[in-house]
């Protein structure tokens, strides 16, 4: 089984244990748009894609601010369940993978969002994920995940799922700076942080 396949067929085989986690989730994810707020007002938009949106508790969270959601998901059993919620009718999901080139046109959303997702992948595939948001964005691609901060039992966590975190955390802002023509950083918390990157512009 290729890696990348391994991979899907391993989130949709954890999905259920995912989906105990939603309620939490969703309301973090709804605390935290707060604290974004004030770098980026997200109700101000009309649309934004999440891409790796899991089951999709970052998904709702958004369209409870009046934006319109499209969530995107290479494991069919994450889409299943957040599409089960009765507060998703309004959510688009869709089967797709930012490893290949996502099914939208350039520039189709004017926010691309991805909560959780560039730490677990190889630095090639982050490439590809980075300019894929770019892409299909107006305006801002935004990631929530991981600052230069670990902790113990994230470590350990991390060391099982075999991604590649610890790189990502020891390059995150070179890494931003290299691939986006400019970022700021929310940090939130010890260890997890909002990053507002601005897309490169390629003529």
């Amino acid at each position: 089984m290729a890696k990348r396949s391994r991979s899907i067929f391993i989130f949709n085989f954890i999905a259920p244990i995912y989906g105990l986690f939603y309620k939490r989730q969703n309301k973090n994810y709804s605390r935290d748009l707060i604290l974004l707020s004030e770098h980026v007002d997200v109700s101000k938009y009309h649309s934004i894609i999440d891409v790796g949106c899991g089951t999709g508790a970052l998904c709702s969270a958004l369209n409870k601010l009046g934006v319109s959601v499209t969530g995107v998901d290479p494991a069919k059993k994450m889409l299943k369940i957040g599409a089960k919620k009765k507060e998703n009718t309004a959510i688009n999901f869709i089967n797709a993978s930012s490893t290949n080139s996502l099914p939208f046109e350039d520039k189709n959303f004017d926010l691309s969002v991805a909560s959780y997702v560039a730490h677990g992948m190889k630095l090639v595939e982050r490439k590809k994920l980075y300019a894929e948001m770019s892409r299909v964005s107006r305006h801002y691609v935004i990631l929530y995940d991981y600052n230069d901060k670990s902790a113990f039992f994230t470590n350990i966590i991390e060391k099982i799922e075999r991604g590649d975190y610890f790189n990502f955390i020891k390059n995150v802002k070179n890494e931003l700076n290299k691939y986006f023509e400019s970022f700021v950083e929310i940090k939130l918390g010890k260890q997890a942080s909002w990053y507002i990157c601005i897309p490169l512009i390629i003529n």
